[in-house]
C-alpha cells in the first residue's frame, strides 16, 4: 500500500501543522540553540534571548511530543535536565540555520525596504 501523498498546502493535511511549529520563531531559534549539542533549561533561556520560561517549557514540550527534541533527566541531586536534538530534529539544523543566517545577512535589505514602504503608505498630511 502507499503511502498518502501528504501536501502542506491544504487545510486538512496535518503536515501543514508541523511547518506552523517549525515555522514559529520560538521553536527555530531553540533548535538552532541546540544544533551545537545538549544544553540545560537556563542555558537555553540565556541562548534564546527574550524567551519566557513559559513560553520555553511549552515549546519544549511540544517540540519533545513530536519527536525532534529528548529530554534526558539525570538521576543526581540536584536534579539535571538537558534536553537535546533527536535524529529527526537534526533534520532540521541546516534549513533552520540557513534561515537564521539569512535573517542575519539581509536584515539592512529589509528594514530599507520598510523604511521605503512606510514612507510611500504613510499618511500624508495637509499643510
Amino acid at each position: 500500500m502507499n503511502a498518502p501523498a501528504w501536501n502542506v498546502m491544504l487545510a486538512s493535511c496535518p503536515s501543514r501543522t508541523s511547518l506552523a511549529k517549525i515555522a514559529n520563531k520560538w521553536t527555530a531559534m531553540i533548535i538552532i540553540a541546540l544544533s551545537g549539542g545538549p544544553l540545560r533549561f537556563g542555558e537555553l533561556r540565556e541562548a534564546v534571548d527574550g524567551i519566557s520560561g513559559k513560553v520555553l517549557a511549552d515549546t519544549l514540550r511540544d517540540l519533545e511530543r513530536d519527536g525532534i527534541v529528548d529530554r534526558t533527566a539525570y538521576d543526581e541531586m540536584p536534579p539535571r535536565v538537558e534536553y537535546a536534538l533527536t535524529a529527526l530534529g537534526q533534520t532540521l539544523r541546516v534549513p533552520l540555520t540557513a534561515l537564521g543566517h539569512w535573517a542575519e545577512q539581509h536584515i539592512e535589505d529589509v528594514l530599507s525596504a520598510r523604511e521605503s514602504y512606510d514612507n510611500r503608505t504613510a499618511p500624508r498630511t495637509l499643510t
